[in-house]
């Protein structure tokens, strides 16, 4: 199997599976628990239909969108993940100039494996820096510092990572950094001879954010240590509000799932919320970011930017949730595993079929601009957390 003979989602993972040991894919792959949720955030689209138009003229599609004041050409972007250079040695250098190419923003995690500096420099695209809320006070503004210096353009604070989820499949392989690897999962890496002949034979490994202020040496430290120990589950929302006015910008919060939580989030002056259960990879029997777009929209959709991560594998669920009210969507991987499978050409790829997936299907539902897309164009099949189509108005 080839990159040009990946069509989706699916077959980049499959790809992905073959390239890469077993115990980074499952890094990737895997969720908390028994991934229920992992399992249930790309079925909940499947719980609502699209009810398209006709005649409408649809020769020329508009994808275009602006969240948090940045101008996308695309309504996905490429959500921060961690250590992406584990998965390909080029890493977010490939994720950005991919993500460049097609006009969207990217993220870069503190997590991350180039420095946001190096991206900041050398793409033009929008970029936003993903953190975490550290016990260490100093830490958190040190960080926020160095990404406006940098400038970028949107901050992203993570907020339902205050400690890590139970993510079985690392703890069976010994999935850490540094790596503290069981029988089985050396046997894993013993039998995809070329990913550590890439590894070793390319610049070392680094995590460039925290590597002033985790001291990653001699197994001191691995990721599972670094949220239990370094990050403050007291964080509170006094403290985000301090750090919204600190930063003084385009101020975004991860992880919002609930009504309660988005009202504060626009209260405090935050530009934008992402509705996300982690990717499936925290608390596991959460409900989907999907079936709680609605009403979140709803109660705070004119004050505060909504978007949405989690489950994104089609053009069609980017279509859903656009008709919901989300500003963009994000995915995670569906650009990690194109990533192990290819490094740029394989994100290049993967992005550009979900282009072409999404202009595309906003032909087939008679619309040429992102903004004609409303609550009209969905039909509940079961519960989706949407209110009922008799109490629906056209956009």
């Amino acid at each position: 199997m080839r990159i040009k003979d990946c069509h989706n989602f699916h077959d980049f993972r499959r790809l992905a599976k073959r390239r890469l040991p077993g115990p980074i894919f499952n890094y990737i792959d895997g969720g908390a628990d028994d991934e229920v949720t992992l399992a249930e955030n790309s079925r909940a689209f499947d719980r609502c239909g699209l009810l398209p138009s006709v005649l409408r003229g649809v020769s020329e599609v508009d994808m275009s969108v602006t969240v948090m004041g940045q101008k996308l050409d695309m309504p996905v972007y490429c959500s921060p993940t961690a250590l992406q250079r584990l998965f390909h040695h080029r890493g977010e250098r490939a994720v950005a100039a991919a993500a460049e190419k097609y006009g969207t923003m990217f993220g870069v995690s503190s997590l991350g494996t180039v420095s946001l500096e190096e991206m900041r420099e050398k793409h033009e695209n929008p970029q936003l820096y993903q953190f975490y809320f550290h016990k260490d006070r100093g830490l958190n503004k040190a960080m926020m510092q160095r990404a406006k210096d940098a400038g970028v353009e949107v901050m992203m604070l993570t907020v339902d990572s205050i400690t890590g989820g139970n993510r079985e499949r690392d703890l069976r392989t010994g999935f850490s950094i540094p790596f503290r690897l069981t029988l089985q999962g050396m046997i894993q890496f013993a039998i995809k001879p070329m990913w550590g002949i890439n590894y070793v034979t390319h610049e070392r490994f680094r995590l460039p954010q925290l590597e002033e202020h985790v001291d990653m040496s001699g197994g001191a430290s691995s990721i599972g240590g670094y949220f239990t120990e370094m990050l403050d589950p007291a964080m509170t929302w006094d403290d985000v509000a301090a750090m919204v006015r600190d930063w003084d910008g385009e101020f975004c919060l991860k992880g919002i799932m609930t009504v309660e939580d988005a009202c504060r989030a626009a209260e405090i002056g935050c530009s934008g919320i992402v509705l996300s259960n982690h990717g499936g990879r925290q608390l596991d029997g959460s409900r989907t970011p999907f079936d709680q777009l609605d009403e979140i929209v709803q109660a705070v959709g004119d004050r505060i930017d909504v978007m949405m991560d989690s489950g994104i594998q089609r053009g069609t669920h980017v279509l859903k949730a656009l008709s919901l009210g989300a500003k963009a969507v994000g995915i995670g991987r569906g650009y990690l595993y194109a990533l192990a499978a290819g490094g740029q050409p394989a994100v290049e790829r993967a992005l550009g079929l979900m282009r072409a997936e999404i202009e595309r299907d906003m032909k087939l539902m008679g619309v040429t601009r992102i903004d004609q897309l409303g609550r009209h164009n969905l039909r509940i099949h079961g519960d989706c957390g949407v209110t009922s189509p008799s109490q629906w108005t056209a956009a």
